[in-house]
């Protein structure tokens, strides 16, 4: 059965009916306005604002209500996020740790283990780039505040256990705590390079952190003869402690928090 044809409007909505919104749901001009809408991730956000701060005043005129202000929160909201100004500026270090592990490194898995760590470390201070100003006024104020290095120390050993997984290169294990302590120390040493070096080919940079991977190298080669050779007396050790009466084991306990080494900055 033929249907009546439908009446020609001329293009406008005919009377009494719904007026044309502009686009259907789900199209892309509907998609663009749901994104301008839609709020940034608030951690990230605070993030940000501490780093954009950071560039252009001195590090310890940063007060929290600051980075409050510059990311759109409320105290109460920053409270939730971050328990300090030194958490935050940790929170850098996931941002920077997921753009580096965001990116395949199955390409490296037949280059020797000194290749793949070079080439993460590169990565980590390509993520870092952008916020080089503000790092380089950070480093600055921080400078002999041991308190405020050895927190970072725990944000970095936590981030460097995952840019060592991503080169494929073991952190367990007796020498683990060495060498992912090592690395630490050598990316930290290469940042203070990186910091005044402003040519674009970061061939300082890059010279300094080969030296301090193989300096690494060198020094886990030695450890690692080290533990060879007093293999005997650790065994000797453990069976020691393995005699002891339970009754004289101290025990350990935790309050299982979840504690964030750089809320101490």
């Amino acid at each position: 059965m033929d249907t009546a044809p439908e009446p020609d409007t001329g293009g406008k909505p005919e009377t009494g009916g719904k007026p044309e919104t502009g686009g259907k749901p789900g199209s892309a001009q509907s998609g663009k306005a749901q994104a301008n809408t839609s709020k940034p991730n608030p951690r990230e956000a605070a993030v940000e604002a501490l780093m954009r701060l950071a560039a252009e005043q001195p590090w310890n005129d940063i007060e929290i209500g600051d980075i409050a202000r510059e990311a759109g929160l409320s105290l109460a909201e920053l409270r939730d996020l971050f328990p300090s100004k030194g958490a935050v500026l940790g929170g850098l270090s996931r941002i920077i740790d997921r753009k580096v592990l965001e990116v395949d490194t199955a390409d490296l898995a037949d280059e020797p283990a000194r290749e793949r760590l070079f080439d993460v470390l590169m990565r980590r201070l390509d993520a870092m780039t952008p916020y080089k100003p503000a790092l380089r006024r950070i480093a600055f104020a921080l400078r002999g505040d041991v308190l405020s290095m050895l927190a970072l120390n725990g944000v970095a050993l936590n981030s460097h256990r995952y840019m060592l997984a991503a080169a494929g290169i073991d952190t367990e294990g007796p020498l683990g705590r060495l060498k992912l302590q090592g690395t630490v120390i050598a990316f930290a040493r290469t940042v203070e390079v990186w910091l005044d070096d402003d040519d674009p080919a970061l061939a300082r940079t890059m010279a300094k952190l080969d030296r301090e991977i193989r300096r690494g190298e060198t020094i886990m080669e030695r450890a690692d003869d080290a533990r060879r050779l007093t293999a005997p007396l650790r065994a000797l050790g453990r069976a020691l402690m393995e005699r002891r009466s339970p009754r004289d084991r101290t025990p350990t306990s935790g309050d299982g928090e979840d504690r964030d080494p750089a809320a101490a900055i």
